[in-house]
């Protein structure tokens, strides 16, 4: 089955900007129930110093169930990245536009492979410690919680064809092992491959493969890529 390629800036904002297929995507990757989901800012600005190539950021307020039932509101953060780039060019908590008294969870999507990790998906999860017993301190505390997050590491190049579990299965969407002779643009997908509850994901790709408008600005992606390979930037 034909689908967009999530890889274009243009595809993956339009498949985040469905919240139901945002609410899957996201409560996959973080493995928690998400109750409320709301777009709040989208950025496409940020470049090198030397004019390279763009990230795109979405920003959400989101309300997530905890493990007792309770909700707590976070800052969603998701950065992507089509083209290895330098970590200088990612943005920091100082660019966020939500707010900092949030928590925050940030994902990153990478086209590029990590040096020393060669496992798809990294969940880096900080934790409270008393310097003096060493003791993992496990009370909550909103002033810390909005100082430091965690944040999710997805490697596209790391992904597999034979997948272990659901976000794997979900987080095929962008393995580009799938891409079509007839054009980098789309992906020929295995239609027994996913789960019924996973098909809002698939048929938002599908719609977008077939939007003209989204066609014509993955062309303009590319050439702006290709510009920048001539000029050996990025």
């Amino acid at each position: 089955m034909k689908i967009a390629n999530p890889l274009y800036d243009v595809v993956f904002r339009y498949l985040m900007q469905d919240n139901q297929a945002a609410k899957l995507v996201i409560s996959h990757i973080i493995g928690q129930q998400i109750e409320a989901l709301e777009f709040g800012f989208a950025d496409l600005s940020h470049r090198l110093p030397d004019g390279g190539l763009t990230v795109l950021r979405l920003e959400f307020l989101a309300k997530i169930v905890q493990l007792d039932g309770s909700q707590q509101q976070v800052i969603i953060e998701l950065q992507k990245a089509k083209q290895y780039l330098s970590d200088q060019i990612f943005y920091t908590d100082q660019d966020r536009q939500l707010g900092n008294a949030t928590p925050l969870v940030s994902i990153y999507i990478l086209s590029h492979k990590l040096e020393h990790i060669d496992c798809p998906i990294t969940h880096v999860k900080y934790d409270c410690y008393d310097p003096a017993t060493k003791e993992n301190i496990k009370q909550k505390e909103e002033f810390i919680e909005s100082l430091i997050h965690n944040c999710y590491i997805i490697q596209v190049q790391r992904l597999k064809q034979s997948h272990q579990n659901k976000l794997e299965q979900l987080l095929s969407i962008f393995d580009q092992s799938y891409v079509t002779e007839e054009s980098r643009h789309f992906l020929d997908l295995p239609e027994d491959r996913y789960d019924e509850e996973l098909w809002p994901v698939i048929q938002c790709l599908q719609k977008a493969s077939v939007a003209e408008e989204i066609c014509e600005e993955m062309d303009l992606e590319d050439e702006f890529i290709a510009e920048q390979a001539n000029l050996g930037v990025g």
